[in-house]
C-alpha cells in the first residue's frame, strides 16, 4: 500500500509512470482471479485504492497548476 505523503511528494510524469504499473498489475490480477490463480485476493483492493490516490494527486495538482 502507498501512503498519500509518498505519491504527493511525486512529480506527474512519476504519477503517471505509477498509474499506467498499477493499471497492468490490476489487470494481470483479474486475469488470474479468473483463471483460479489467484492467491492474494486482497491485493485487488490494494491495487484499485492506490489508483484512487494517484488520480486524485493528479487532480489536485492539475486543479493547482490551472489557478496558478
Amino acid at each position: 500500500m502507498t501512503k498519500i505523503v509518498d505519491v504527493r511528494a511525486k512529480s506527474p510524469d512519476e504519477l503517471k509512470a505509477m498509474l499506467l504499473d498499477l493499471r497492468k498489475e490490476q489487470f494481470n490480477l483479474r486475469f488470474q482471479r479468473a483463471t483460479g490463480q489467484l492467491e492474494a485476493v486482497s491485493r485487488i483492493k490494494v491495487v484499485r485504492r492506490d489508483i484512487a490516490r494517484v488520480k486524485t494527486v493528479l487532480a489536485e495538482q492539475s486543479r493547482s497548476a490551472a489557478k496558478a
